[in-house]
């Protein structure tokens, strides 16, 4: 082709308003990060209804600012960063919360993280009326900065003890002085409750302030765990923190309630038995009574207990139990004058919300049908309503509906198809609402709480204009059924100018593991460039949940139960069957990508499945669950001693000698939940076998393999080795 004839079609196509296609690169998506969505991190509804605040970012600076909820109108400047000095210097503003009367502000400064859910941070509390700024303590970063209901305290964790700030004294009391590190834990949960409950902060005010109750962990019988960090010292930094693995002994927990009056502290009766979990605490609207979930060992029965806050004593209001196991409670929301509560449940199959009187009997069941409530975001006592967030439109949807306590009236409020989840303010007048779907970015609305538009928050306009300058693909969602004729949902994105008449080779992705989706009707972030850039480079990219997944009621979830790995690999090798005999697929270029849990079945299904895929690539795997932490691991498995076989049998690194096709392990050296002794101990087994692979270790980094370049390293890292071995 001539440079004149090439130049002419160039014209011919600017002519006709055609765009020059882009290539996305991996530089693109993790240090430019050029695709972030936005958020609408710094909107705040009031509890009045009326206003809501923002961080506003000017030439003077960042400023805290009031506007009129309906009109978004600029009503006032709460306070600006230039105001608010320390040794001279403005602090952050950005990160802020208000206390529940609303007559304070907590701004959080200087954030370190620990561990996934927990950090120290300073901690500074602004008084509205007074414009006073207060440093809320000057002896060490502090956690869980939480303001008491009348606006006068702050409780808070620091070096494992629980202490009140009382800003009207100035004054810092201790409630607890036996905190030590790797022994005694008051009001911050140990590692493995933080990481597989969920939950960090184990402390609450009662509904007058009076009271602070809190849960002690005494972890001194917990094992070690231990790794070294490089930091450029002559010998290594050692981090040791307490890990209990799989059949392991964990903290002795203990529930206490600190009385400001008396200043004195006294243990709940929980029980006799201490080998039981507390997962959650929760004052219910009786200034005198404290909920307590008590949860055995084995995870398959969950007791809700009524505590007295006056004397300790005790009383269970309502038992749930399972030849399973139970899903923990996050949501149990107290009815007020002492009518009752709505609790979670799949006692039919599926997750619904049940309404009990205050001594546990059933009053009714709220929702019913074969979908799942996914989250539940609270009760309005003056309207009746519940708003809760489910599957009804389909496991790959998530909807946003509202219902009344007796059950009827049930609405969705959500106007599109997708994914919609939601935030509500205090007093549930209003929520933000967060959509996306799996092609469209997220958008940030303001609703008032019966589902009508106030105001677009953020709708990405500038990310949604820049994609059009990159040719990519839509995800296409489709099902199949796997060999006992169970429908597996699964999406697909195919390559740039996609021919029905060539033969692609394809990457296969998963997580599968329990409870878990990655087949989501919504906007996936860095992971949808990700496997946009993968298009560019002509792989079809696919994704399937196998059973053990969630949205699909409890007998699919939890069909994997003693039995992890098992179930889960034979439908991602039934998946690759199906791909496989598509007409446009190569099916002897298959491959498998999976981190974590996803990681896990990588290492699975290039060793057992090693006669269907060619390549995998195993991201900080689990290879042996005794190696993993024990409430993670029995809630599926039971104990090692109780179920030798569901724990061998599905093990990558039994398998080892089954591997003939490319194998790339990544781990961090720092991991502290999955540790790098997995990929270490599956090293040893390949090596042992003379298995050939490849490895990658990222030092001191984390599970989740981040932070500076780390992430453009390894997705390059990953990207050439697809290109040299897919």
């Amino acid at each position: 082709m001539t440079k004149n004839l090439y130049s002419f079609i160039l014209l011919l196509a600017f002519a006709f308003g055609l765009k020059a296609q882009k290539n996305i690169s991996v530089e693109d998506i993790f240090n430019q990060k050029i695709f972030n969505t936005k958020s609408s991190s710094g909107f705040k509804a009031m509890k009045n209804g009326i206003h809501y605040t923002d961080i506003l970012i000017d030439s003077s600076g960042k400023s805290l600012v009031k506007y009129d909820l309906k009109s978004g109108t600029k009503i006032s400047i709460i306070v600006k960063d230039n105001e608010m000095l320390l040794a001279g210097k403005p602090i952050d503003i950005s990160n802020y919360t208000f206390s529940p009367d609303e007559s304070k502000i907590v701004f959080k400064t200087n954030s370190e993280d620990i561990y996934r859910r927990s950090s120290k941070a300073e901690n500074f509390v602004y008084d509205i009326k007074s414009k006073q700024l207060t440093q809320l303590s000057a002896l060490g970063k502090q956690m869980f900065a939480s303001v008491s209901p009348k606006g006068n305290k702050v409780a808070f964790v620091r070096d494992n003890n629980l202490f009140i700030k009382d800003l009207d004294l100035n004054k810092e009391i201790k409630v607890t002085a036996d905190g030590k590190i790797n022994e005694i834990k008051n009001g911050w949960a140990d590692w493995v409750y933080e990481e597989e409950f969920s939950k960090a902060d184990f402390f609450e005010w009662n509904a007058d302030g009076t009271k602070l109750a809190y849960v002690r962990f005494d972890e001194s019988q917990v094992k070690e765990f231990s790794f070294d960090t490089y930091n450029n010292n002559l010998y290594p930094d050692k981090v040791i923190f307490k890990y209990p693995k799989a059949g392991e002994n964990n903290s002795i927990v203990s529930v206490h309630i600190y009385e400001l009056a008396t200043a004195v502290s006294f243990k709940v009766d929980i029980g006799s038995e201490t080998d039981i979990y507390i997962p959650r605490i929760k004052w219910t609207n009786d200034a005198n009574v404290l909920s307590i979930q008590r949860l055995n060992r084995l995870q398959n029965k969950l007791e809700l207990l009524y505590a007295n806050s006056i004397d300790g004593t005790s009383k269970v209001i309502l038992t749930e139990d399972a030849k399973t196991y139970i899903d923990i409670k996050e949501d149990v929301v107290f009815l007020p004058n002492n009518k009752g509560f709505i609790w979670t449940s799949e006692n039919d199959n599926y997750n619904h919300l049940y309404y009990y009187d205050n001594t546990g009997k059933l009053v009714n069941q709220i929702t019913k049908g074969n979908w799942d409530v996914i989250s539940f975001y609270g009760y309005d006592e003056k309207t009746n309503t519940l708003f809760f967030q489910s599957t009804e439109q389909g496991p790959i949807n998530r909807d946003l509906y509202s219902v009344k306590l007796d059950g009827k009236s049930k609405l969705r409020l959500s106007p599109y198809s997708g994914t919609t989840e939601a935030e509500f303010s205090a007093g549930l007048k209003f929520y933000v609402s967060t959509f996306s779907d799996a092609n469209t970015p997220t958008v940030f609305e303001l609703h008032s709480s019966d589902g009508k538009l106030i105001k677009v928050l953020e709708n990405n306009a500038e990310l949604k204009k820049l994609i059009t300058d990159y040719k990519l693909s839509k995800k296409e969602f489709f099902t199949f059924k796997n060999a006992d004729n169970i429908e597996l949902n699964g999406w697909m994105m195919k390559p740039r100018n996609f021919d029905l008449t060539k033969k692609y080779p394809v990457y296969m992705f998963a997580y599968n593991g329990p409870g878990s989706n990655k087949c989501n009707n919504a906007w996936e972030r860095t992971e949808f460039f990700w496997h946009s850039l993968l298009n560019q480079e002509g792989y079809i990219v696919v994704c399937v949940d196998g059973r053990g997944t969630l949205g699909r009621g409890r007998e699919f979830k939890h069909s994997t139960y003693m039995q992890l790995g098992n179930l889960e690999v034979q439908d991602q090798i039934q998946a690759n069957m199906f791909v496989g005999n598509l007409p446009y697929v190569d099916k002897k270029r298959i491959g498998f990508m999976g981190w974590s849990y996803g990681g896990y079945m990588a290492a699975l299904l290039i060793s057992k499945g090693a006669d269907y895929f060619k390549a995998a690539i195993a991201v900080a795997p689990v290879t042996n669950w005794k190696f993993y932490d024990n409430i993670y691991t029995e809630r599926f498995l039971r104990k090692p001693s109780d179920n030798k076989s569901g724990y061998e049998e599905n093990s990558p690194i039994n398998f080892t000698k089954k591997i003939k096709g490319n194998f790339l392990l990544v781990h961090g050296s720092g991991d502290d939940n999955v540790h790098y002794q997995n990929s270490m101990e599956l090293s040893r087994e390949l090596i042992k076998n003379n298995i050939p692979f490849d490895f990658m270790t990222y030092p001191n980094k984390n599970h989740g393999i981040s932070g500076g370049l780390t992430r453009t390293h390894l997705y390059n890292k990953m990207l050439k080795f697809l290109k040299e071995n897919l």
